[in-house]
């Protein structure tokens, strides 16, 4: 009896561990437990054609996370097979991502080394009759393919002799031949219901200098060609990729079996990390950039990695957004506003809290002695003690924001207005008195009495308010640049308007002048601190200068996100 509830006890926790693991882990974990593979290799395959953006980082943290936890190893390489697209900005920037995000390798490896590898490999397919040069031009060999509903033809060059084709891909290689005049083909199946399989290019004569190779080639493998190679050449144990490649597994498997490579990758797809109401696409990024619609790939309203770096977001909040999207077979998309959630969730105990006016009126307390400066003691985070206190400068006149003061205030605004009595954050109980406006009517300056009994020092105060406001002292207050931004998509109306452009919101980004504390101008790039009542900022790495800070807004305060159950 006491060996069967072990046995219970022990296949109960096995159910638990598996439960626990995604689709992709108990195929692993099968593949290990048959002798398989020995030990898991994964790896993140970038081509090097513009920046990675938020649902890379989901590939990374996964295929690295994926080899840690098996004690495996993870490879860093370039897809670098399409040297009109590629150059070395894009290269420069990927490694800087990947290393950002934490993911560690050996060295970084490029697919184009084995160029000479995959050439040879082609030759074989040649000598075995499964490759062929093929005369026809692109629109030709699109129209013979067929379609989902339509068989394929086959080509009339499909029959030429071993010979002949060796001849004629040795040409292509020696440049004998024209772009476009010829590509080499797989020889598989015209009849095939899947289109990929019917005899697919594999090679193509495309001249042009590779950031990697430079002039040494102008013949270069298909993506589809070269990546089931670098994966086998590699030793990938698991090429796991997203759910558009679903359809390619069959040619991937074709070519590393009729490549004669041993105990060959397995791959494995997943859904793809979309985000509503977000650009991802890199042609709509590259044109955005053109256009100068945005400030460059890192511009902080895209979701680049390295937009999201340059606006404040941490490595540690976007591993918690992938973790929490999770590893699936269905394609779903991720609200933005779980992304937010996610920093927030980080920066609340990591961040100091600080006094920032965004949209400054003056308040001067009139009754408060003129030439006198206090100091106030005040928590930097009053959830984390760990980050200490500082002082606060305070005296007669004193910037607060301009939606602290209403001349004619709704119901259950507790804030400043005349005849009501706030607390200044830290410091006094003040009651407003009279205003002054400009020529168009906006309030420029607001006075007011205080009462120096309601210091916020430890006493006990007979009376209550119900409002609190912060305030930056004038004489002693500085400067700073304030970025403001929302969604570059305008969510109300969609993503795309009727001509296939995108549908940009006029007012993604707001730029403020402001004052803040003294301390919030000694600051380094990539700084964070969360604004009183105003949100998460982080110090802009390109615009900010010595003692002129830019701030970036990471995230507002709150939202209405709730996470899932």
């Amino acid at each position: 009896m006491e060996k069967l509830e072990n046995n219970n006890l022990e296949n109960a926790k096995n159910n638990e561990a598996t439960q626990t693991k995604n689709f992709i882990e108990i195929e692993v974990d099968k593949d290990l437990a048959s002798g398989r593979y020995k030990e898991v290799v994964t790896r993140f395959p970038p081509e090097p054609n513009g920046y990675l953006h938020i649902g890379h980082a989901k590939s990374i943290l996964f295929n690295y996370g994926l080899a840690m936890k098996y004690n495996g190893r993870f490879n860093f390489r370039f897809d670098d097979t399409n040297p009109s697209k590629e150059n070395e900005e894009y290269v420069d920037s990927i490694i800087e991502d990947v290393k950002w995000l934490g993911a560690k390798f050996e060295k970084v490896l490029y697919a184009s080394n084995y160029f000479d590898k995959m050439y040879e490999c082609a030759v074989s397919l040649i000598k075995k009759g499964l490759a062929f040069v093929c005369d026809l031009s692109a629109d030709e060999i699109k129209e013979y393919r067929g379609d989902y509903n339509t068989p394929g033809k086959e080509s009339p060059y499909r029959n030429r002799s071993i010979e002949e084709n060796l001849k004629l891909f040795t040409e292509m290689k020696d440049g004998v031949y024209k772009d476009g005049e010829k590509v080499l083909r797989a020889k598989i199946d015209m009849a095939s219901t899947n289109i990929n399989m019917r005899d697919p290019i594999i090679y193509r004569i495309a001249r042009g200098y590779h950031h990697n190779t430079g002039d040494k080639w102008c013949i270069y493998p298909m993506y589809d060609f070269a990546h089931p190679l670098e994966d086998a050449i590699e030793g990938i144990t698991h090429s796991c990729c997203t759910l558009e490649f679903e359809d390619h597994r069959p040619l991937y498997e074709w070519v590393v079996n009729n490549c004669d490579f041993p105990n060959p990758p397995r791959q494995i797809e997943f859904a793809k990390l979309y985000l509503t109401n977000v650009v991802t696409g890199k042609r709509y990024i590259r044109k955005l950039v053109e256009d100068k619609v945005v400030d460059g790939w890192d511009d902080p309203r895209l979701v680049t990695i390295a937009a999201l770096r340059r606006r404040g977001y941490t490595k540690e909040a976007i591993k918690m957004f992938v973790e929490l999207a999770g590893i699936s077979k269905s394609q779903s998309s991720c609200e933005y506003e779980m992304l937010e959630y996610c920093i927030r969730e980080d920066l609340k105990l990591k961040c100091k809290r600080m006094m920032a006016i965004l949209d400054p009126i003056k308040l001067i307390i009139e009754n408060y002695p003129e030439n006198q400066i206090e100091e106030m003691d005040l928590p930097y985070n009053t959830e984390n003690a760990e980050l200490g206190n500082r002082k606060i400068k305070f005296g007669r006149e004193l910037y607060i924001e301009r939606d602290d003061f209403m001349i004619d205030p709704p119901n259950k605004y507790y804030r400043l207005f005349i005849g009501n009595e706030v607390r200044l954050m830290g410091a006094y109980f003040v009651k407003a008195t009279r205003y002054e406006t400009d020529s168009n009517g906006n309030v420029t300056t607001v006075y007011a009495t205080y009462d120096p009994e309601t210091k916020q020092d430890g006493r006990q105060i007979d009376r209550k308010v119900k409002g609190t406001i912060h305030y930056v002292e004038a004489s002693t207050a500085k400067q700073v640049t304030i970025r403001l931004y929302e969604n570059l998509i305008d969510e109300e109306k969609g993503k795309l308007n009727n001509d296939g452009t995108l549908n940009l919101n006029p007012n993604s980004l707001t730029i403020k002048t402001g004052y803040v504390e003294p301390e919030l101008t000694n600051v380094n790039p990539y700084d964070k601190f969360q604004f009183v009542r105003a949100g998460y900022f982080s110090v802009d790495p390109k615009d900010s200068k010595p003692n002129m800070p830019v701030y970036n807004r990471i995230v507002s305060m709150k939202s209405s996100f709730k996470l899932p159950k």
